[in-house]
């Protein structure tokens, strides 16, 4: 099996660089799905997020998630405590995930905060996709997100910088799907193929 981790800053493009993998055959895990499951209602996640955070953060007795990323977004404390709730259970999940794949699958692990993660994931590689500021800006707001939520959003994350310099490879996703696309064919079948060949 050859694990790697793919990261990235909001806006970025992963989930895009992540589903052309998988139709190249790669098996991905959302690690934002993850963080999501972990927290349901009627999980321990669920019950500590709001013991810690209050009633506030619900509406109509579900985690209402912008709320609590306003929260977060804004205090670092209170991301540091979300962190520590939600962490470790996300690492349990993606060990249970890996678990269940064949032993000689690829797996993609989609992270955006791998590099601000004080968890070590032992991955065969790990890939970063990078665009520019205002290109990552255009396309939060092509999803609706406001300048301020953008802003405070990025500023929260690690920077290109912080997160090429864990990385093995890192894909430039300035331009078009087309161009991405091509990296990630590329990065597919020179690097990650013949490493499962060989057995990483």
């Amino acid at each position: 099996m050859l694990e790697v981790g793919l990261t990235g800053g909001i806006g970025s493009g992963k989930s895009l660089a992540a589903h052309y993998f998988e139709q190249l055959g790669a098996v991905v895990v959302d690690f934002d799905q993850l963080a999501r499951d972990v927290v349901e209602r009627g999980t321990e996640g669920f019950d500590e997020i709001v013991a810690t955070f209050g009633d506030e953060i619900l509406t109509q007795g579900e985690l209402d998630r912008a709320k609590l990323a306003t929260i977060v977004f804004s205090d670092a404390q209170a991301r540091t405590k979300l962190e520590a709730i939600v962490h470790p259970r996300i690492r349990s999940a993606y060990a249970h995930f890996v678990s269940e794949q064949e032993p000689d699958a690829i797996v993609i692990a989609q992270i955006p905060l791998l590099a601000e993660s004080t968890h070590d994931y032992e991955f065969d590689l790990v890939i970063t996709v990078s665009a520019k500021r205002e290109a990552r800006t255009l396309r939060l707001r092509e999803r609706g997100l406001k300048d301020y939520q953008i802003v405070a959003r990025m500023d929260a994350q690690a920077s290109d910088d912080e997160r090429e310099a864990i990385s093995d490879i890192v894909i430039n996703n300035d331009g078009t799907e087309d161009e991405l696309l091509r990296q990630v064919e590329n990065i597919y079948e020179e690097r990650l193929w013949p490493m499962r060949q060989m057995g990483a």
